[in-house]
Formats: C-alpha cells, sequence, structure tokens
C-alpha cells in the first residue's frame, strides 16, 4: 500500500452536499464515505473516470463487507451506488488503488494491489479484473510475484489501439524490479520487459501507462536511474524499452514520481513528481511538474513551496482542461496544510486554486487524478476527511477562461475506434446539442440522442457520438440554445 507519510485528522459528523466558496473556486462535497456502513467504502486512493452514461466510477481501497475495498458508481448529483465488494485471497482482489479504465466493450477494467489465488506476498500478489457497470465482476489474472510474473499492481490499466490493456508491477519479474505487461480482455497476460534497477534502468514503477501519438506507450518509475530517485521511459507494444530521463533531485530537479504521465495537446508529456525542487519545507523538496518530449527533452515547469500559499508532494498526475491547462493535486500545503488542487500552464504558470479543509466536513488528502466531467467541473477524492474521516468525494467548479479560438465553433472532429469526438469552444451557460444530417439540407437535421451538454463554466467543451463511425457518412451541427 501506498505509505501517506502525513497525520490524518477524523471528523465526527456527516453533511453531503456541503459547498465552500474559496477566490470564484466553489467546492462540492457529493458523497462522505462510510466504511462503517453495511458495505461501505473508505479509503479512496484512486480517482474518478467519466462513464459513458454521465455517471463517475471509481475504487476505495478499503471497506465493503470483507474490509478490503469496494468498486462504486456516483452520480454528478451525489447518488451513490456500491457495486462490488472485494472478498480478498484466493478467489478475488483486495485494497484496489488504482482508476478504472473503461474499455472499449462497455466494461471497466481494473487492478487490485492484494488479493488473488497466488499468496507469496502475504495477503495475496495481486490481480486484474473486468467488471461490468451494473456491478458483474470476473477476475481475469492473478500475479504471482515470481521471476517470471510480476506482483503487487499499484497503478491501473490503459486500452492499447490494438485492444490490449497494459500495465505495469511494483515487485516482481527477473530482477524483483517490476514488469510492464500486456493483458487481453478475455485475460491473457504477456510480460512485455522486466525492470532491472539502477544504475542502468528504473525500479519499482507504481504509476501506469500512457499511449502516445506515436503508438508507444510512456510511464515513469519511483525508484532506479542514474541517481536512483526514479527515471521516465518509453516502450513499444512488442516490448522495446528506452530510458528516456533520470531524475536528479533537489534542488534543480525533481525525484521519486508516483504518478503517470498525460500527453498535451503539444505532444509533450507532463507529468510531477512526488520530492525534489527547490523548497526546503518538505524533506528531499515538496514535489515539482515537469515536462518531457518523446524524445527526452526535459524541462522542469515548477517547484511546489509546501507552504500556506501552495500545495506540496502531489502523488496524483495532472489532467490537461478544456482551457488547455493542467490541474492537479497535491497531498499537502495550502492555507490548512491538508492539500491543494492547482493550475499549471504549459509554460509554467501556477495557480493555487484550493485548499482542502476549509471546513469542518471538508475532505483532505486527494491522491487521485482529477477528471473533468462534460459539465466542465472537476470531480475528485479526498482519502480522508468527510463526516468520519473515511474520505469524500467532491466536485470542484473552475471559471476557465476560453482558449483562443473562435467561440461557438466546431474546431476539431475526430474518430476514435467506434466514437466521433467532437470539440467546441462554449460559452457558459449555452447548451450544445449535436445534431446530425445525410445531406446539407437545412430541414433534415436530427439531433443525436445523449449528446447534449451544457458547460457551466465554458471554454473547450468535448463531446462523443458513441457509434458515431458506424453510422452512414454525413454532416455534424451543433444547435445552441442560450
Amino acid at each position: 500500500m501506498k505509505a501517506f507519510r502525513i497525520p490524518f485528522v477524523v471528523v465526527l459528523l456527516v453533511l453531503a452536499g456541503r459547498t465552500f466558496n474559496a477566490s470564484g473556486q466553489t467546492e462540492t462535497i457529493l458523497y462522505s464515505f462510510d466504511s462503517s456502513l453495511g458495505g461501505g467504502g473508505g479509503l479512496p486512493v484512486a480517482g474518478l473516470i467519466h462513464g459513458s452514461d454521465g455517471n463517475f466510477y471509481g475504487t476505495t481501497s478499503a471497506g465493503g463487507t470483507s474490509g478490503c475495498g469496494t468498486v462504486f458508481q456516483i452520480t454528478p448529483s451525489g447518488n451513490y451506488t456500491n457495486l462490488h465488494s472485494f472478498v480478498g485471497s484466493p478467489n478475488d482482489g483486495d485494497e484496489p488503488e488504482a482508476d478504472l479504465v473503461k474499455g472499449s466493450d462497455g466494461n471497466f477494467y481494473g487492478t487490485t494491489y492484494g488479493g488473488g489465488r497466488n499468496t507469496s506476498c502475504g495477503l495475496g500478489c495481486g490481480t486484474v479484473f473486468r467488471i461490468s457497470p451494473s456491478g458483474n465482476l470476473t477476475n481475469l489474472h492473478s500475479f504471482a510475484d515470481s521471476s517470471n510474473d510480476g506482483g503487487q499492481p499499484h497503478c491501473g490499466l490503459v486500452q492499447g489501439s490494438d485492444g490490449n490493456f497494459y500495465g505495469t508491477t511494483e515487485v516482481g519479474g527477473m530482477n524483483n524490479f517490476g514488469t510492464v505487461f500486456r493483458i487481453s480482455p478475455s485475460g491473457s497476460l504477456t510480460n512485455l520487459y522486466y525492470f532491472v534497477g539502477p544504475p542502468n534502468d528504473g525500479g519499482s514503477p507504481i504509476a501506469g501507462l500512457v499511449q502516445g501519438s506515436d503508438g508507444n506507450f510512456y510511464g515513469t518509475t519511483g525508484q532506479g536511474g542514474a541517481n536512483g530517485l526514479g527515471t521516465v521511459f518509453g516502450i513499444s507494444p512488442s516490448g522495446n524499452y528506452t530510458n528516456l530521463y533520470s531524475f536528479t533531485g533537489p534542488p534543480n530537479d525533481g525525484e521519486e514520481p508516483r504518478a503517470g504521465l498525460v500527453q498535451a495537446s503539444d505532444g509533450n508529456f507532463y507529468g510531477t513528481t512526488y520530492e525534489g525542487g527547490t523548497s526546503t519545507n518538505c524533506s528531499f523538496g515538496c514535489g515539482t511538474v515537469f515536462r518531457i518530449s518523446p524524445s527526452g527533452n526535459y524541462t522542469n515547469l515548477y517547484c511546489f513551496a509546501g507552504s500556506t500559499n501552495d500545495g506540496g508532494r502531489p502523488d496524483a498526475g495532472l489532467v490537461q482542461g478544456s482551457d488547455g491547462n493542467f490541474y492537479g493535486t497535491t497531498q499537502i500545503g495550502g492555507a490548512n496544510g491538508l492539500g491543494t488542487v492547482f493550475g499549471i500552464s504549459p509554460s509554467g504558470n501556477y495557480t493555487n486554486l484550493y485548499s482542502f479543509g476549509g471546513f469542518l466536513y471538508d475532505g483532505n488528502l486527494p491522491d487521485g487524478r482529477l477528471v473533468q466531467g462534460s459539465d466542465g467541473n472537476f470531480y475528485g477524492t479526498t482519502v480522508f476527511g468527510g463526516g468520519i474521516g473515511d474520505g469524500t468525494v467532491f466536485k470542484l467548479t473552475i471559471p476557465l477562461n476560453p482558449p483562443p479560438y473562435p467561440i461557438n465553433q466546431i474546431t476539431g472532429a475526430q474518430m476514435s475506434g467506434t466514437k466521433v469526438v467532437f470539440n467546441v469552444v462554449s460559452i457558459a451557460g449555452e447548451t450544445y446539442q449535436l445534431q446530425f444530417s445525410s445531406s446539407m439540407n437545412p430541414t433534415n437535421w436530427i439531433n443525436v440522442q445523449g449528446v447534449s451538454v451544457t458547460n457551466s463554466i465554458g471554454a473547450l467543451l468535448t463531446l462523443t457520438n458513441f457509434g458515431g463511425a458506424l453510422q452512414p457518412q454525413g454532416f455534424y451541427r451543433f444547435d445552441i440554445t442560450p
């Protein structure tokens, strides 16, 4: 399990739906976890993903009927459903710590840190599972933590363009420094790479992968490299591996990247390190934000201060918002010392947006990646805080500035598998209904069902026509209602 290095605060009352305003941002607590309830989850280490039904899905590392964690669904308004309670070895996983990923088949795929049928790791070496939106779970693989298999995956999966899923394990493999693996939707697993460790290679990855626009996968390791402080690497779908960068640590660089990367619209990758940087407010530094090109050209963009005016120790990756900037969380720092939400531009212009713990029922210690909903708001989790200290799901409304594009025009249309994805620069409060026509006859436009969004904060809006790539060719437009 990830080692949380700061104390946590337990509060005693439950109040979901509480909002708090700070500097133009509005935070709403959508749900407070309570593992003492029958089957209730607790301690959500992972972030959320946005399902095609408009709901969010996530995991908790504890709670549930057996105390081994849960998979849950929550609506944008906070209506919560427990989909599965893990029961642990030998027939189920234990302690899920990673985000889910939505597969092209409509199911969700994920990992558990423990559990499974191989108990050489104590409580099990972890699993890969598939779960339907209604909660039907299938275990696809039990890790063995052996020379031929990895063990204890901290991270989630990414579905590659070939339909398979790719991920990493922290331990196991030929050198016991972890692995990169590929697994099919039916559970056929192939180990692509065994990490070697320092000084020539990374080791012990706890972050997942991202597939770049070149088809290769990119990731980080928290240890290893030339200085033993972690690396950035690239690997092809067939296992051709390249070490791109070795972190050097404070004061000029980060160390121990514990989160995955995100590829931005400029083609570069952006990420965070948990330690390193210039600040002496944290042992070994308070962490950094960095940019790295697919070829390994590295730039340190920001060093966290870990102060009342700034966050520190970012354990989650970044998400690129609809305005082109990046958004993330830190575990500590801020006005109350309980973590922050921040924004940073591709050039490194940084803003502290929200400090957790601003009221009694607020969450603290955010550990998962944020996700931007179709309504433009950001959604996330905190490991602790809320009603009884078991964590929260929150929504944060951040007024965004639109990108420098013409307003209310389609700026992008591309196919992604069976989907057609559109980008339109929106105005706050207007409703955007996607329409289709088989010809340019102005009387022949029909609404595309389920593709209508009101963006409460404006900026770039992304709408998806699921299955649109399978339909006959035609024309698209948006009907815009003030």
